[in-house]
């Protein structure tokens, strides 16, 4: 008999396969074992509390938050979870007071960090798109919005309302979701500060006043759509959502509706004009697409055979339904 031993380098580890020979030439396996993966020593990780001891600030905020809960959940068990989660094992680094014997951050670019915290996060819809979106391609990281160890809790009260309501209830830069650094929409003004004055304007959308979040229409965790609307159904998702109405489906519709979207018509931060529209008046809205020199098909009217005096300056006093009709081509009641 005569046994022949053969190495297969799989995946970087060494797997012995072991095939013997007999006289007349037929082979069968003899037993063998692969070897195990390479894994990290169970006796490396030494638990949150040894941290306590020296990063006791950190410990108190952070056994408050979602990512100290995980290690009573049944789904993490065998898992490495608390601080070493991020870190890595922490035994070394502990015995030795050695900072170079643990993970640190501090030195990490934005996309080291947020690779991190994808390893957990990512393999969902709200996180699925981030390495696509703008936050990522201009370093901005999970850690500038979100604060792993947690953030300082107080008195969570807006004391100069009156009338309080679930609406304003919070402090405006209280955070008290996905361990936000501070509220969402301060949060996102802090750098998106072109945009805040259009909140200010006479009809807006409630933002400031704590009705609405940015993130209801924008996901900041990147997508495919342009500033990182929020996608389900239409390119309109984000508006859809409350305003349902103007959805449809209808048997006669306005094409910019389809194609253009809510946005040909309104500024959907804020505007000085009533119903967000970009113009003052309504008609001068419409003649931007419906005039003589303005041919828009064959299907839809070029423009008002009529004067534009104040009697017909409001289109949609007859053209009622202007975001779509069931029952007539030029969305009359």
């Amino acid at each position: 008999m005569k046994n022949i031993i053969r190495a297969l380098l799989v995946f970087g580890s060494l797997v012995l396969v072991v095939v013997c020979v007999t006289s007349r030439g037929s082979t069968k396996p003899a037993k063998a074992q692969a070897a195990p993966a390479v894994s990290l020593a169970a006796g490396e990780y030494v638990g949150s509390e040894a941290c306590k001891d020296c990063h006791e600030d950190q410990f108190k905020a952070y056994s408050h938050t979602s990512h100290a809960e995980l290690a009573g959940n049944s789904t993490w068990k065998g898992k490495a979870t608390g601080c070493e989660g991020c870190h890595g094992p922490g035994k070394a680094h502990s015995e030795e007071g050695d900072p170079k014997k643990i993970v640190s951050f501090k030195n990490k670019s934005a996309k080291e960090t947020s690779e991190t915290c994808l390893s957990c996060h990512a393999g969902r819809e709200e996180h699925n798109n981030f390495r696509r979106g703008e936050h990522w391609r201009n370093d901005v990281g999970c850690t500038e919005c979100h604060s792993p160890h947690g953030v300082a809790t107080g008195k969570n009260l807006a004391s100069s309302n009156t009338l309080v309501s679930p609406a304003n209830a919070q402090k405006p830069g209280f955070a008290t979701i996905a361990m936000l650094k501070t509220s969402d929409p301060q949060l996102c003004l802090g750098c998106h500060s072109e945009v805040k004055h259009q909140f200010s304007q006479p009809f807006h959308h409630k933002v400031l006043e704590g009705a609405m979040r940015c993130s209801d229409c924008h996901n900041p965790h990147g997508g495919f759509e342009l500033k990182q609307a929020r996608l389900a159904t239409g390119s309109d998702a984000a508006c859809i959502k409350c305003h349902a109405d103007k959805q449809g489906p209808f048997t006669y519709e306005h094409a910019p509706v389809k194609t253009e979207g809510c946005a040909s018509c309104h500024t959907p931060h804020g505007s000085s004009n009533p119903r967000l529209l970009r113009y003052a008046a309504v008609n001068q809205l419409c003649l931007t697409c419906h005039s003589v020199a303005h041919d828009v098909g064959a299907i839809e009217p070029g423009g008002p055979q009529h004067n534009q005096n104040a009697q017909y300056a409001n289109c949609t006093a007859c053209h009622v339904k202007i975001h779509g009709s069931r029952n007539s081509p030029v969305f009359f009641r």
